[in-house]
């Protein structure tokens, strides 16, 4: 099936979305990508995700695959015009899947908890608390970096993959809530090689040009939403 009959459904700045982007430059696979406006669904998002209703969506030809990790497998298994993403071994294939999992389920939860508490004005030590529970999880990445990696320079070794993949797509946002809550979570003080891959992520070509900066998720509705509810809940004294 010609490469032209790949298209791609999605909204610009989302993490979920950038996961498939990147796996489709580390493939080299041409695509077009087709902006979706989640306040006015088309109707080719509906037709292509009746369950879920919401992007991300591959559409192969005819054939649609929904879900971030999903649709990565899919690009992995279908395209072989680049370096495999999933691990070849098993059992690194399990630790990876059991790792991106764990990022899905606990990484969104606790930075928008930071998000809650600032906004509800519960105070520094409570703002703390926060920001230390999203400490724990990337100390435990931090270790499963030295896992997978093996002393290379992604958790997929010399190439990104998977795994880079599923918590790479969280940079962007993790930054942005930096600026946004004057705090750092990469620090090099606790999670040194994190921080060590985190910039060699960003400057791969596969996620340079697709990776959103800390201004342009600022411009976004939702970013700027939140903007706005820091300066509410920190009026100026």
């Amino acid at each position: 099936m010609a490469e032209s009959e790949v298209k791609f459904l999605g909204v610009w700045g989302s993490p979920f979305v950038l996961r498939p982007l990147i796996a489709l430059n580390i493939k080299n696979v041409n695509y077009e990508f087709l902006q979706q406006d989640l306040k006015s669904k088309s109707e080719l998002l509906l037709k292509s995700n009746p369950a879920q209703k919401k992007v991300p969506v591959l559409l192969h030809g005819d054939k649609p695959i929904c879900e971030s990790l999903n649709i990565v497998e899919y690009i992995d298994g279908v395209w072989s015009s680049g370096p495999s993403i999933l691990p070849s071994h098993p059992y690194d294939r399990a630790t990876s899947r059991f790792w991106a999992a764990y990022i899905d389920d606990k990484w969104g939860p606790s930075t928008r908890a930071i998000d809650a508490v600032v906004f509800a004005g519960e105070g520094e030590e409570a703002k703390k608390a926060a920001v230390d529970k999203v400490f724990d999880i990337l100390v435990l990445l931090e270790e499963a970096f030295k896992k997978c990696s093996k002393g290379k320079c992604f958790f997929g070794g010399d190439q990104i993959g998977y795994l880079d993949i599923a918590f790479g797509s969280c940079l962007a946002w993790l930054r942005f809530r930096e600026k946004l809550h004057d705090i750092k979570l990469l620090d090099q003080t606790k999670t040194p090689q994190l921080v060590k891959w985190a910039e060699s992520f960003c400057q791969h070509p596969a996620v340079i040009g697709v990776m959103p900066t800390t201004e342009q998720l600022r411009n976004l509705e939702y970013g700027k939403g939140l903007f706005d509810k820091v300066r509410a809940a920190n009026p100026p004294k």
